[in-house]
């Protein structure tokens, strides 16, 4: 057989393996009686596709052995479907165009007009898998180069370094392509700049991504969002008005376990999190069960429901909540639901782990012991300390390609999303996610930041996530947060710049 494609047998069998696995998924999905009937509608139209790659989904893969229920089918057809437009996108977009078709018509076919709700959340995702496969370098690198005449941009990240900032990665995306600067340094005494694909810790940003799985198994069934948290994990004895959204909107009172600070002034603290004490023990492992029920011995900080106060504990708890109803770690849910179907590779949840791994900018903290001052390199440490509160590692390019297929809708399903972004009016929180209205006639943005011990992330997003703004910034930290001002000054610059067109917030 001739083909236009320089296809070896491994492609094929990816692209045999991804298509006819998309057909067996939606067939597993279906009602009762109803799977034999899926399968032959789905067989009957990837043996009708025409073109070069037509020709490869003709036969079906032989070998393969696919999973027997929905979740294991999900968990092998999803990443083969993203890989495939990946290898086609490099090689031929017009034949991947004509793969996505192929195996659209052929869930459509699958359905036979009568979906099962499960049905139709599999076709969702089929659909996700196939229009997220990230640009491949050699397209990202031309779209780069097409937005390097903005310095503008370039100006603004030197105004972070200029505010005493180490070191900053920025990654825009809008109408005018990609655009991706650095500035300062990688590390003290060094002069190389930061890598502009480094990997970095994302501290709070990592909430978001928590949120997006809980509703997406909200989605499957598995989680019910205004459920009590206590039927699921009833060995902490939660109050039992607690529900999965309050977690999530941090409404439900319950005590941050890295401190509180309260409207008077006065701070009660939690684990350690600053200072010498924390530098000294910052390879020390925290269990998420003993960071509950540190913040479970202290007072409430309202009634369930009542107010809203962030709390890294709310999301301590989801994490928990996710292992819990898949019998999985987290880690492999954010693979199965997030990472895979995206093709997401510089992004994990470490666990204990403590190095990052791959290109990174190094940070710092400072702190004072004995009228002396030391500054020290805390790009290691083991992030057990905030669990699920931010100890997740990304990249700009992660970030951007998640945040604008979330906000794009092909994570959730639309009422779950409008679910997500329903803010609490006292701050204008969602599930995982704020809200910040640009006032006048330039609309709203959605965003998450986070940072953690000398580094920083940035998250920002139209509500169709056509336009992204993401970055990482690596500081000294220190105990008084004394970059804290100079931080947001400069953020917010960069937010009028990129969302605003440069006009300056009134």
């Amino acid at each position: 057989m001739s083909l236009a494609l320089a296809l070896t047998d491994q492609d094929q069998l990816t692209l045999r393996t991804a298509a006819w696995g998309a057909v067996s998924l939606m067939s597993a999905a279906g009602a009762a009686g109803s799977a034999h009937k899926a399968a032959a509608e789905g067989s009957v139209a990837l043996t009708s596709a025409t073109g070069p790659v037509g020709h490869v989904l003709a036969k079906a893969p032989k070998g393969v052995k696919y999973g027997k229920t929905v979740a294991e089918l999900a968990d092998q057809v999803l990443p083969a479907l993203n890989a495939s437009m990946i290898l086609l996108r490099k090689q031929a977009p017009a034949e991947a165009d004509n793969f996505r078709r192929t195996v659209l018509v052929a869930v459509e076919a699958a359905t036979h007009g009568r979906p099962s709700p499960t049905m139709t959340e599999m076709a969702r995702k089929i659909s996700a898998a196939l229009d997220t496969a990230p640009a491949t370098p050699e397209v990202s690198a031309a779209n780069t180069v097409a937005g390097q005449d903005r310095p503008e941009l370039q100006k603004l990240i030197q105004e972070f370094v200029n505010s005493g900032i180490t070191g900053m990665q920025l990654r825009v995306n809008d109408e005018r392509g990609e655009w991706v600067g650095t500035a300062g340094v990688r590390e003290l005494g060094s002069s190389e700049k930061p890598p502009a694909d480094g990997r970095f810790r994302v501290g709070s940003s990592t909430k978001t991504f928590i949120a997006t799985v809980v509703l997406q198994l909200v989605a499957e069934g598995k989680i019910g969002l205004d459920s009590p948290v206590d039927g699921y994990l009833p060995e902490f004895a939660l109050d039992e008005r607690i529900t999965v959204r309050m977690l999530l909107q941090h409404t439900s009172g319950i005590f941050n376990h890295t401190g509180e600070y309260y409207e008077d002034g006065t701070f009660a603290p939690g684990i350690a999190w600053s200072g010498k004490e924390w530098v000294d023990g910052r390879f020390r492992t925290y269990q998420p069960e003993e960071l509950v029920r540190l913040a479970l011995s202290k007072p409430a900080r309202f009634e369930p429901g009542t107010d809203w106060s962030y709390s890294n504990t709310n999301y301590v708890l989801a994490r928990l909540l996710i292992e819990r109803v898949t019998g999985r770690s987290f880690a492999e849910e954010l693979q199965r639901l997030i990472l895979g179907p995206l093709g997401l590779t510089g992004t994990e949840a470490p666990g204990i782990s403590t190095e990052i791994t791959g290109p990174h900018a190094h940070s710092y903290y400072r702190y004072e012991d004995g009228g002396r001052e030391h500054t020290v390199d805390v790009t290691s440490q083991n992030p057990s300390w905030i669990s699920a509160g931010g100890d997740m590692i990304s990249t700009t390019q992660d970030l951007h390609t998640f945040f604008a297929a979330l906000n794009g809708g092909r994570l959730l399903p639309a009422e779950l999303l409008t679910e997500m972004r329903k803010p609490d009016p006292k701050i204008g929180y969602g599930l995982g996610i704020f809200e910040q209205d640009l006032g006048g006639n330039d609309g709203t943005l959605y965003h998450h930041n986070g940072g953690m011990a000398g580094s920083a992330a940035l998250m920002y997003s139209t509500p169709d996530g056509g336009k992204t703004m993401t970055a990482s910034v690596t500081y000294v930290d220190d105990a008084d947060l004394s970059k804290a001002a100079a931080f947001q000054q400069a953020t917010q610059r960069l937010i009028d710049e990129v969302f605003r067109d440069g006009r300056t917030t009134s």
